[in-house]
């Protein structure tokens, strides 16, 4: 029988040029978290809110655009903050799910420690792949993406 979980946990390191307060912002401010997070060539968005609170949910929903692999499709990432220090801590719970399919479950921490020079922010993801979904190798490489983004934003 075939495992019908995979679990994994990845750990992301990065610096910015940034006050722990500005890389915060662009994870608690709902306008410059969608230009990072969700907005991208690849796909359409059709939902992104963010109640940035303990308790407060985050939905994004996208739409696949034509010529990438999987043209068409909706993915839908549901979550929840579960705690939040200003400008040190962000701890949040989701799903998503593909064409309403659940793929996977996830619990991701980002710290945001000041340095000399701007912020290390440390992302942890500790999640459970369901039936042969992206896998862990895909999500990481995801969020490096996602990071990448990020910095591109804070440069600007």
């Amino acid at each position: 029988m075939q495992q019908s979980v995979i679990h994994s946990t990845f750990v992301l390191e990065r610096s910015f040029l940034k006050t722990p307060e500005q890389v915060f912002a662009a994870f608690a401010d709902p306008a410059l978290k969608r230009r990072w997070f969700s907005d991208s060539d690849t796909h359409d968005v059709e939902k992104f809110t963010l109640d940035f609170r303990v308790g407060g949910a985050e939905q994004l929903a996208y739409r696949f655009r034509e010529g990438t692999p999987f043209s068409g499709a909706v993915l839908v990432s549901e979550g929840i903050h579960l705690d939040i220090v200003p400008n040190q801590r962000i701890v949040s719970a989701s799903t998503m799910a593909v064409n309403g399919s659940r793929i996977s479950a996830s619990l991701v921490t980002c710290e945001f420690l000041a340095t000399d020079s701007g912020t290390d922010l440390i992302c942890a993801h500790q999640g459970a792949f369901f039936e042969g979904s992206d896998g862990p190798e895909i999500r990481e490489a995801g969020w490096r993406s996602l990071l990448e983004k990020l910095a591109k934003q804070l440069s600007s």
